[in-house]
């Protein structure tokens, strides 16, 4: 579908309204996250507060595919069977189609090459576990329905064994902690994740202390469980958030890079069908590198 235009005049009940109110009550636009995309797409300011009489003419962009749609895209395919992929995911692919990566992401690339589970939805088809955009590294990826259902219970019950890398910044004290905190959606930010708020759900990360440099950590993470920027967020909260976390941490950052130093470089499961154990594992890539080198590490 093509974009279209939308002729509003302001009426004179709506007068004094701010903008992303009255334009999220359009029967066109309907919700205030619309609006407020719209609105910025446009370059009108949110918060304006609306004059009796004044004109918009908005240029509404097309709607988001209902269904991922196969797309032609490299795939770093480390292993392949009749049930599963297991996925290298290269930092800035993002894992599947959502507001604003309607095209151009894993899932795109994955229904090109294979069928897969439809448990996950037409928009998340085979994903089992996801990674962050800029997070690079191993992910797996079911084929079928049973194997997508038997490798998320593993999930549920701890059995999934991932190990990431991370270089974070200042000085972790501690050779090896438990971090045991809840996250949830940030009270003011939605699409930030925080600690300690309200509807928060158990979030566990263990942490281990790889090597020390002046101003920086290199650690390796391992989840328990698996929430939305679990490692950003609970290294974020002690104080050594990732470098190059522009959302956790910005506030600490002098790199250069913008996005998380954070790799995926282990993951071990069963195998849903045979129940082999399956173990894989991603060298450091060269971003990665990079910043070891700016930390004063070892390449």
């Amino acid at each position: 579908m093509k974009s279209s235009t939308l002729q509003i005049i302001v009426p004179p009940e709506a007068a004094g309204q701010r903008a992303d109110i009255f334009f999220a009550n359009l029967p066109e636009i309907s919700t205030r996250s619309a609006a407020q995309k719209i609105l910025t797409l446009n370059a009108i300011n949110k918060n304006r507060r609306l004059k009796e009489g004044e004109g918009f003419m908005l240029n509404i962009p097309a709607p988001a595919p209902l269904e991922a749609v196969a797309e032609d895209i490299p795939l770093q395919i480390i292993y392949e069977d009749a049930d599963l992929l297991v996925i290298d995911k290269p930092r800035g692919l993002v894992v599947h189609p959502a507001a604003g990566h309607a095209a151009g992401t894993l899932v795109n690339a994955l229904l090109f090459h294979c069928k897969l589970s439809g448990i996950g939805g037409v928009l998340r088809p085979g994903i089992v576990h996801r990674l962050d955009k800029d997070t690079s590294g191993l992910m797996v990826v079911a084929k079928n329905d049973a194997a997508h259902v038997a490798l998320a219970e593993q999930l549920e019950r701890r059995e999934m064994h991932r190990e990431y890398n991370a270089l974070c910044v200042g000085a972790v004290k501690k050779d090896r902690l438990r971090i045991d905190l809840a996250i949830g959606r940030h009270p003011r930010d939605r699409k930030k994740m925080a600690v300690s708020c309200t509807r928060s759900r158990p979030a566990v990360t263990r942490i281990e202390v790889l090597e020390r440099f002046k101003n920086h950590t290199l650690i390796a993470a391992y989840l328990e469980t698996g929430r939305t920027h679990q490692i950003r967020v609970h290294m974020a909260h002690i104080g050594h958030p990732v470098l190059g976390d522009v959302t956790y941490g910005a506030s600490r950052q002098r790199y250069e890079q913008a996005g998380q130093i954070l790799h995926s470089v282990k993951i071990k499961f069963e195998h849903p069908t045979n129940g082999k154990e399956l173990e894989f594992t991603s060298p450091l890539p060269e971003y990665f590198k990079e910043a070891l080198q700016y930390a004063g590490g070892k390449v």
